[in-house]
């Protein structure tokens, strides 16, 4: 996408140019049941495990929805991806694109509302939340549920299920069919999206985001060689 010159901030190296060349947390302790989180109370344990994005570091290459499909489904495809890089070719930094991934809520309305209890609060991978396929009839529910946007989790035909229809959200690479180290995925293993995003836009943390908003989610994680190619670091 090309920039006026009145709208390129000086020095700036766009995202594009970039891929040429380069080819407030809450702390939670003590938590029992009811599990007080946040300033909340809720039912469900927290995740083991959360995925921060920044969107002003990402170059927008998708590598990271590439690899989450292929450790999932075993093929490079972006719409089986669990994580979504969208962008917006007529818009201009920092706005040209975001990343949406599963907030791994610490009160999941998808689990909540799943009709056939296919989405658990998984104690044996870390209390992410995940999808049972076996369990899923594919009816979108937890689509439709979600209060995010683009909603988290997904329907598409399942090769492993003669093609029926089944839900797939982030599950932080648990028990992940395809994946490429022999300790998995999950909280304590490789998070795909983490593992090969080339610029460092999205890091794995134990740490409960900020539930408000997108603001615990989305976070700064350029240092002082992403301020000498001139972008913002604060």
């Amino acid at each position: 996408m090309a920039f006026s010159k009145k709208e390129r901030p000086p020095r700036t190296v766009s995202r594009r140019d970039f891929l040429k060349v380069a080819g407030t947390v809450i702390l939670v302790a003590g938590v029992n049941s009811p599990f007080a989180i946040a300033g909340s109370v809720t039912k469900y344990p927290p995740s083991d495990g959360y995925i921060l994005v920044d969107i002003k570091k990402c170059q927008g290459c998708v590598t990271c929805m590439l690899a989450c499909s292929l450790v999932h489904e075993g093929i490079e495809s972006l719409s089986l991806s669990r994580i979504q890089v969208v962008q917006n070719p007529f818009g201009a930094f920092p706005g040209d694109l975001t990343i949406e991934q599963c907030r791994q809520c610490v009160d999941p309305i998808c689990v909540e509302q799943c009709p056939e209890n296919a989405l658990t609060v998984n104690a044996d991978f870390g209390n992410v939340r995940m999808v049972d396929a076996s369990k899923c009839v594919g009816c979108g529910t937890c689509v439709e549920a979600c209060p995010y946007t683009p909603s988290r989790p997904i329907v598409a035909a399942d090769d492993r299920y003669e093609s029926e229809l089944k839900a797939r959200k982030c599950d932080l690479c648990a028990n992940t069919p395809y994946h490429w180290d022999q300790k998995g995925g999950g909280p304590d293993g490789k998070q795909a999206c983490v593992a090969v995003c080339p610029v460092g836009a999205i890091q794995f943390t134990r740490t409960i985001p900020v539930q408000k908003g997108d603001l615990g989610y989305k976070v700064n994680l350029r240092g002082p060689a992403w301020e000498r190619l001139g972008y913002p670091t604060t």
